[in-house]
């Protein structure tokens, strides 16, 4: 069995940040790969005026991912799904010899509870946190922790995390990076432009 974490979001654009967190949770999950899943679409992002096109933020996150053991996937756009749990549902059946956790900022951990079947997400796949400064606190108290709460496992046994029953929450902490797209974006809103030209098809990341 692989054992892969997925890091989904817009990726708008992809940076250091995304790639440093993915980096540090492969050595405490003990993971083969990671995937970022980039979304077609954000249904809570929806009425954004800055949201890049998607074919801008794939290219971002492929160039962001060189290097590393980080695949750059469009499978959701390929499934056409919108929603994190119908692509956890899909997703075994599509790789059956995989073990997926689902990996997410503590920024993420404060609105869960606003995801569609988020507590099925939660018997779904273990779900690892990184803390974030900034968002800790209202995470810990969102009302998403207060049902999960009960099942969080210690973060030393985080490299077990195959073996756990679901529902099972770890918290990470790293060192933090202070990248933020959001200040990207505001630095240069025309981002997005330099990956916009036609790029060839065919890449093993573009069939995940």
């Amino acid at each position: 069995m692989k054992r892969v974490g997925l890091l989904g979001g817009s990726f708008n654009p992809a940076h250091s940040g995304h790639r440093y967190v993915s980096l540090q949770a492969m050595r405490a999950l003990g993971l083969d790969e990671i995937w970022w899943l980039v979304s077609p679409g954000n249904p809570l992002k929806e009425d954004r005026d800055d949201m890049a096109p998607f074919a801008a933020r794939l290219a971002s996150a492929r160039k962001m991912a060189k290097h590393a053991p980080i695949r750059v996937s469009a499978v959701e756009k390929r499934l056409g799904t919108r929603y994190t749990v119908d692509t956890l549902t899909k997703l075994p059946r599509l790789y059956p010899r995989h073990r997926f956790i689902w990996l997410m900022g503590a920024d993420n951990l404060e609105g869960f509870h606003r995801w569609r079947g988020w507590r099925q997400i939660a018997r779904q796949v273990p779900i690892a946190v990184v803390a974030r400064p900034g968002y800790d606190a209202n995470a810990h108290a969102s009302p998403a922790m207060s049902w999960l709460r009960r099942f969080v496992r210690p973060a030393g046994q985080a490299k077990n995390w195959t073996r756990w029953r679901l529902p099972a929450l770890v918290l990470l902490r790293f060192r933090p990076d202070p990248t933020s797209a959001t200040r990207l974006r505001a630095a240069d809103p025309a981002w997005h432009r330099q990956f916009l030209p036609s790029r060839k098809p065919g890449t093993d990341s573009e069939k995940l």
